[in-house]
């Protein structure tokens, strides 16, 4: 029988309120507490024990505090990717953002999707879904992603949008739901 976390990374619906995951929340709640009150003189790109559960956190990355995620290991940054203050990851599966992708104050990016059965959802059951955004992507501050969106290169997503569906490479994307408004 599948652990809820082996669930969980296999895109199956699992429960959340679970003794393995809840230990590993909260191994990545010390770590983006030591990131987020880091001094100044001590700032360099991240903590180093949030670096060190990162799927992949390459040079030049920065992620302006305060940040949060919820694992971490489901982290995949490429290179100078920029993060401004307040984002949010909710990692219960991969994020990949691409090389030189920069996103504004109090992005979130979210993966968990609760089950629409109000009985499921009380017992915590919920499925994991990948979120993926392209190198050069520029994400307008207060953006939301939800599960399952792929964002391609070079695209722009307009403050304050929530994208509910694919953005195509060198979209521009606004609005609620997110909609294209023309060539970037």
């Amino acid at each position: 029988m599948a652990t809820e976390r082996e669930k969980m990374q296999a895109g199956q619906m699992y429960c959340c309120v679970d003794e393995e995951l809840d230990g590993l929340r909260q191994q990545t709640y010390t770590a983006v507490h030591r990131h987020n009150t880091m001094s100044p003189r001590e700032r360099g790109d991240i903590a180093p024990e949030l670096r060190a559960l990162f799927g992949k956190a390459g040079e030049g990355i920065r992620l302006e505090a305060p940040f949060h995620c919820v694992y971490g290991y489901n982290l995949y940054l490429e290179t100078r990717v920029y993060m401004n203050v307040g984002c949010v990851i909710l990692d219960t599966a991969p994020v990949r953002i691409g090389t030189g992708t920069m996103l504004g104050p109090g992005v979130h990016i979210y993966c968990a999707e609760h089950s629409k059965d109000a009985v499921e959802r009380a017992a915590g059951l919920e499925i994991a879904k990948p979120v993926t955004v392209g190198a050069n992507v520029w994400i307008g501050g207060g953006a939301i992603l939800l599960p399952g969106i792929t964002v391609g290169d070079n695209a722009i997503i307009g403050a304050g949008s929530v994208v509910t569906r694919d953005v195509s490479a060198g979209a521009t994307v606004v609005g609620n739901p997110a909609r294209p408004i023309g060539s970037a």
